[in-house]
């Protein structure tokens, strides 16, 4: 089979797409032969081995596939050959003709969601869902500042924090990702190139701050979150895309009764994959709806491999690049 290797860390550029053997399957997994992959920044920080997870090299990258079940283990029964699913491959895998999952992460989707669509699903809305109403216990008439808010997994949380009933904050680095971002659901929008974001979201509130931060940027956004969050308002870490990891400052935790809360939806997942199954089902139906609505930027094939993840290094695309198979 085809597949994106890495044989060795350190960059992107030493990515090469080779043919070999299909991955064996044992107790408990299912054999899905990919149509499309999602592209994450994970999957550059595991390239460059800076990923919390390190799979033995080499190893092919991708951590989410959509695609058709070719095999099942014995014992296997909510799913079966032939079905149509998406699946969450924490340790990668995803970038390849065929990908074995453990059963527990494969779920069912419908004959109407295609395989692009459906391949910016999993860890955007995933990561969302399980952000927003699980770690951060988000209640309708709150309100959510999202940062990094045209990167799919901040579409995502925009559109989850409505299906909530939050009001949305959307913070993005400049006017035309913020009408993006609008179009997506936020009410409101802070382009922090151009303004402060403590000030323009403590103006926006009020002077009240907001009730939960959606964070997978770090660095400064994050200390300027620190700042205008609100009285037992609680901050998600989702990741450090800016590069730099911040210090907060407890004094400030102290004053405000706030909370910092982890957020790694991977690991959750690899835990408790049932869990993870049921949310993405349970949400999966509101795509039909229009509530949510996964934002393809590009469709690549599998030999644009390398362009997709510059892309998404550059910070250059609104919502999620795919790879087709």
């Amino acid at each position: 089979m085809r597949a994106l290797i890495c044989r060795e860390l350190g960059s992107i550029d030493s990515l090469e797409v080779a043919d070999i053997p299909s991955p064996p399957m044992g107790t408990g997994q299912v054999r899905v032969g990919v149509k499309a992959a999602g592209v994450n920044f994970p999957d550059i920080l595991m390239a460059e081995g800076k990923y919390q997870v390190k799979p033995p090299l080499p190893f092919t990258p991708g951590l989410e596939v959509a695609g058709v079940v070719l095999e099942t283990a014995p014992g296997v029964s909510h799913i079966a050959p032939g079905d149509r699913v998406i699946g969450f491959a924490r340790r990668g895998g995803g970038y390849a003709e065929e990908c074995v999952l453990p059963a527990g992460i494969v779920t069912p989707i419908p004959d109407s969601l295609d395989f692009v669509t459906a391949a910016a699903f999993p860890v955007a809305y995933g990561t969302a869902h399980f952000a927003l109403a699980y770690r951060g216990a988000l209640k309708a008439g709150e309100t959510l500042l999202v940062l990094g808010a045209t990167g799919g997994v901040g579409i995502a949380a925009i559109e989850i924090g409505k299906l909530l009933g939050a009001r949305v904050i959307a913070a993005a680095s400049s006017d035309e990702k913020l009408a993006v971002a609008k179009a997506h659901g936020a009410d409101a929008g802070v382009n922090y190139a151009t303004e402060s974001l403590r000030d323009r979201v403590k103006a926006l509130t009020d002077d009240k701050g907001v009730d939960v931060v959606f964070d997978p940027v770090g660095g400064d956004a994050f200390e300027q979150s620190v700042r205008c969050i609100g009285w037992e308002g609680r901050i998600l870490v989702i990741g450090f895309a800016s590069g730099a990891i911040p210090k907060v400052a407890t004094n400030m935790i102290l004053v405000k009764n706030f909370s910092t809360v982890g957020v790694v939806f991977g690991e959750h997942s690899w835990r408790y994959p049932d869990d993870t199954r049921a949310r993405l089902t349970a949400i999966l139906p509101e795509i039909a709806k229009g509530a949510l609505g996964p934002r393809v930027w590009k469709a690549s094939p599998l030999a644009e491999a390398i362009p997709a993840l510059r892309a998404i290094q550059n910070r250059q695309v609104i919502g999620k690049m795919v790879l087709t198979l």
